[in-house]
């Protein structure tokens, strides 16, 4: 019999997903935010993306064996709780809940997961369950995915789980040993995310868009050091400042935010608009340069002779989106690989527990060699959503789809691409992408001011032929998934300007034909037409909306924004006339 595990994350209020595995095959992943068209879906339940996956596998309720959550009961007897009660002195509400009702929140989770799952036909009693703890499923969804066989270090970071923040281990003939945990609220995701909400963005959301600003400011301007005590090997957060609860929460129109009212005496007022100026450029810029160097110390010092034996690091959790860490990382002389897992934020848990629970009855799970686990459509599905668009959407099937769309590239148009299977996880991977030529000049701000309505400063990543990538960076390390950033070679600088960042940095993806063969090959195209086989590639969404999922989904987006091209499968949508050949 198969060994079938259903993995939901969601427990945190944000980020719910559904995943799916059997006999250690991942078969198919999704966020429930891509089918209520919700940014993080807060507070909803994976409801949607549990019914895809089912769908997907071709099975119903009764062939799942196991049910897997990234969300454990701590014991009392863990230290964890009574460092949650003492930090939070100042709040005795939350002490005293934290001390005699500490596993309230996983209990209502539970009665959520069992409500929702016996909605859509699962006999509660029949089924398995098997509650993973957060940073467990965080380090499992990346040592277990990483195809890496000798001994590993393992790295998390997060806000937080149930109360670990921060999470240090390594990984062995498929078990996972913790080394060093830190609590709530001692967290450097807590400490990132708390500047964050300061600097004029959403906690959970703006994190990228921080380290996107760090590159134009000089972090020697503003020192934040006071924001943390750290002698090497542990640390404080300094909730004199951040990371806060109750009534240190500064507030705003009746907003509570993570910092308090004496972050703002010290820094000065929250930061509003889009515009990236000074000084908030600068405290972008500090912040960033303080997470990487708390971060890489306390990884040298309880992980750094498991690198130096086997040079092999899994990292997961929010903070290992952070790509700048990351290219810090990489630079390490002692490291091989790093393999960061693409969904390293909490939608990426609902693997990690499944994974995890697969691991531990015996079934190894395949190494992830790409993300692209969620619906797909066909060309007869997409003319039917055309047809029934409300817009009217003029349409057409069209041949040669790489060599055509290059044209349409290489001729200075962005053009929304929809192909196949879409992606689990935050980034665009060439399945739901918007593409542009990266050698034509403008064509960055183009589609940030007219089609993504986001901030002029945002950059943007290019995809290239995995061929490519050494020619193009001065460091040669697997990119799969755009988690690393690379210093450009001053001649690349000059072919591809649209996707080299204000510090002559690019974040990745090197493809391999065998992994998304269109794509690859519209890249080839692209190398005919400009010399280069880079696209800029940016996700298909606008700001504040969730990537697209269906064909209406991308129709809606194509018309409510500056877009002229859109190619579905081989349904090519535009606005005017079509391009020549087409």
């Amino acid at each position: 019999m198969a060994l079938t595990i259903l993995g939901l994350s969601g427990a945190l209020s944000h980020d719910p997903s559904a995943a799916l595995y059997i006999d250690g095959k991942l078969v198919a992943a999704a966020e429930e935010e891509r089918f209520l068209r919700d940014k993080h879906a807060k507070n909803k339940m994976p409801l949607e993306a549990t019914k895809f996956c089912l769908k997907q596998a071709g099975i119903s309720a009764k062939d799942v064996d196991v049910i897997a959550v990234p969300f454990a009961p701590i014991s009392l007897s863990s230290p964890a709780r009574w460092h949650y009660a003492k930090r939070y002195w100042y709040a005795p509400d939350r002490a005293l809940d934290v001390l005699f009702n500490g596993n309230r929140r996983y209990r209502r989770y539970v009665g959520q997961i069992r409500e929702m799952l016996e909605s859509i036909g699962f006999d509660w009693q029949k089924v398995e369950f098997e509650p993973v703890e957060h940073h467990l499923a965080h380090a499992s969804s990346a040592y277990h995915l990483s195809g890496f066989k000798e001994k590993t270090a393992i790295m998390g970071i997060d806000g937080k789980g149930e109360y670990a923040t921060t999470f240090f281990g390594y990984g062995e003939n498929g078990k996972i040993h913790k080394i060093k945990e830190f609590y709530d609220p001692d967290s450097l995701g807590g400490l990132y995310g708390a500047i964050t909400e300061y600097l004029g963005f959403e906690m959970l959301d703006g994190e990228y868009k921080v380290m996107g600003m760090a590159p134009y400011g000089d972090p020697s301007k503003y020192d934040l050091s006071r924001l943390i005590d750290f002698d090497g090997k542990e640390f404080r957060v300094n909730t004199d400042y951040i990371n806060v609860v109750g009534l240190r929460r500064y507030k705003e129109n009746g907003k509570g935010f993570y910092f308090t009212k004496k972050l703002i005496e010290w820094l000065g007022p929250r930061r509003k608009g889009d515009v990236a100026d000074d000084p908030y450029i600068h405290y972008a810029a500090s912040i960033q340069q303080l997470y990487e160097t708390v971060a890489l110390k306390l990884m040298d010092y309880y992980l750094g002779d498991i690198i130096k034996e086997t040079g092999l690091l899994a990292f997961s959790g929010g903070g290992a989106l952070n790509v700048k860490l990351n290219q810090k990382i990489v630079a390490r002389s002692e490291l091989k690989e790093l393999f960061v897992q693409p969904a390293s934020g909490d939608a990426g848990t609902a693997i990690g527990a499944a994974s995890f629970a697969s691991e531990k009855r015996g079934v190894s799970v395949e190494k992830m060699e790409h993300v692209y686990l969620g619906p797909s459509f066909t060309n007869e599905q997409v003319i039917e959503a055309c047809q029934q668009h409300p817009d009217k959407p003029k349409f057409k099937q069209i041949g040669q789809v790489p060599e055509r769309i290059a044209k349409v590239l290489a001729d200075g148009n962005p053009v929304a691409w929809f192909q196949g299977r879409m992606e689990f996880g935050p980034r665009a991977l060439g399945r739901r992408s918007i593409l542009g030529c990266p050698s034509v000049k403008g064509v960055a701000d183009r589609i940030n001011e007219q089609i993504k309505f986001r901030e002029r400063w945002r950059p943007f990543c290019p995809s290239m032929l995995d061929r490519v990538a050494p020619e193009m960076f001065k460091v040669d390390h697997p990119a799969p998934f755009m988690t690393f950033t690379f210093e450009v070679k001053e001649e690349w600088k000059e072919r591809v300007p649209e996707v080299v960042h204000e510090d002559g940095t690019a974040r990745a993806q090197a493809v391999k034909r065998e992994v998304n063969p269109r794509y690859y090959d519209l890249m080839l195209e692209m190398e005919k037409f400009t010399g280069n086989g880079v696209v800029l590639n940016t996700s298909l969404n606008r700001r504040g909306e969730p990537v697209v999922c269906t064909p209406t989904d991308a129709l809606n987006m194509f018309f409510g924004s500056d877009l002229q091209y859109l190619i579905m499968e081989d349904i090519l949508v535009v606005k005017g006339d079509f391009p020549e050949g087409c």
